[in-house]
């Protein structure tokens, strides 16, 4: 039996505590931020997945891309000794809170299903935390890719850019034709994202490991970092006026409805293009930023289990989303790619197969890399770091000069 974690419990008012109490012993209730049409969509797939299995679910859905609102919603939760009894959570998040001795310990499970033997060893780094397994991962997420509306660089005759000056040559026709080039939205992980794909194509794999994972201040500190800030700027010149606060998945629909060329984006824009009815290769294409071909950066979306007590339903849980079937069905529609590595890439479409093999490549070639931008290449305070300075720099409050110093800066003040 789990032993139950006490913490102490504080007064909290207003919509943040939401109390558990009706939960009833064979539901689990899970906090995520999945609440875009493809993320609810897969979503879905999990829930009646458990519902065969006569387990409830009750919904605590929190809006905001990254998971920031909803990492508050669950402080509090935690504070009050009222925890959920599941997180969607990311890389070092995973490890803060398993520090904090409040979560389940899912060795069990994992044994009992053989998860040492098909998880990679980079998502044991986050779901596992002092030799216990703490979370079940449900996909490995690559955010190194690109979304283009085929239609339109057909249009302007653009062909799939292969290196960084044919992507500046797509993203001047299409600007020359008057479509927007890039859809982007102004939040700071958005911002960061694009800054990863941006540091990998400058620097290559062994700049990206010095600069975001070993956070060298020589790196950081580089002509390359310099250039980097430069290409930053040089994009910034393709987004339209009204990007500040935009969603992901507006920036992604902008690209589905023909009003803007291409979006940076990680692989969960797939969903929302299989749900508006698009084919990739037909109606859209995927492809990697161009020039980090042959590497990947990743992210995972796993499912922390808190410590609620002695809970069949949260084994339940965790068995059924490492369950191949469930993995294949739920990235199938995610968008993502399976977290196990002997799950079928038959009802993949083209960019999942792609996906697959991609991140199959990168991990036989020590190319597979965590992503700054969503909390797996450095801590928390790191990523926030680099985010206020690259935000910063995106809408013009700095150069790319005064860019590179404030990164230094930024970082050394965070580690």
């Amino acid at each position: 039996m789990r032993k139950r974690n006490m913490i102490q419990t504080l007064p909290l008012a207003g919509t943040l505590l939401l109390s558990a109490a009706a939960v009833q012993a064979e539901d689990v209730e899970v906090l995520h931020w999945w609440t875009s049409g493809g993320e609810a969509a897969a979503l879905n797939v999990l829930k009646d997945d458990l519902g065969t299995k006569g387990v409830g679910w009750q919904d605590m859905p929190v809006a905001g891309g990254g998971g920031g609102n909803a990492m508050t919603v669950l402080r509090a939760r935690v504070t009050s000794g009222n925890p959920p009894t599941a997180v969607q959570m990311l890389g070092f998040d995973i490890q803060d809170w398993a520090a904090e001795e409040v979560v389940a310990n899912l060795n069990s499970v994992a044994e009992a299903e053989g998860w040492n033997e098909v998880v990679p060893t980079a998502l044991q780094r986050f779901a596992k935390y002092d030799g216990k397994w703490v979370s079940a991962p449900v996909n490995v997420h690559s955010t190194n890719w690109i979304w283009a509306n085929k239609k339109l660089l057909d249009e302007v005759g653009a062909k799939q850019p292969e290196n960084w000056d044919e992507l500046i040559s797509a993203l001047d026709k299409l600007k020359a034709a008057g479509y927007i080039p890039l859809a982007h939205g102004g939040q700071a992980w958005q911002d960061a994202t694009i800054f990863d794909g941006v540091v990998l194509t400058t620097g290559g794999i062994d700049f990206y490991r010095k600069a975001m994972v070993d956070l060298d201040p020589e790196a950081l500190s580089s002509d390359t970092m310099l250039k980097v800030f430069d290409r930053m700027t040089q994009l910034r010149g393709y987004v339209d006026k009204n990007f500040p606060g935009r969603d992901w998945n507006l920036a992604s629909a902008m690209v589905i409805e023909n009003k803007a060329g291409m979006q940076i984006m990680g692989d969960w824009a797939k969903g929302e293009f299989l749900k508006a009815g698009l084919k990739p290769n037909e109606d859209f294409l995927c492809f990697r930023m161009p020039g980090t071909q042959g590497m990947v950066t990743f992210n995972s979306d796993q499912f922390v289990m808190f410590d609620v007590g002695e809970s069949k339903a949260q084994d339940e849980m965790a068995k059924a989303i490492m369950a191949p079937a469930f993995q294949s069905a739920f990235n199938v529609v995610k968008g993502s790619v399976p977290a196990r590595t002997d799950v079928s890439n038959a009802d993949f479409d083209a960019c999942g197969q792609k996906g697959m093999a991609d991140l199959a490549e990168a991990n036989k070639n020590d190319t597979l890399v965590g992503s700054m931008a969503h909390g797996h290449a450095a801590p928390a305070a790191v990523k926030n770091a680099v985010y206020d300075v690259v935000t910063n720099h995106f809408n013009g409050g700095m150069d790319s000069q005064q860019a590179t110093k404030a990164l230094v800066s930024a970082v050394q003040d965070a580690i």
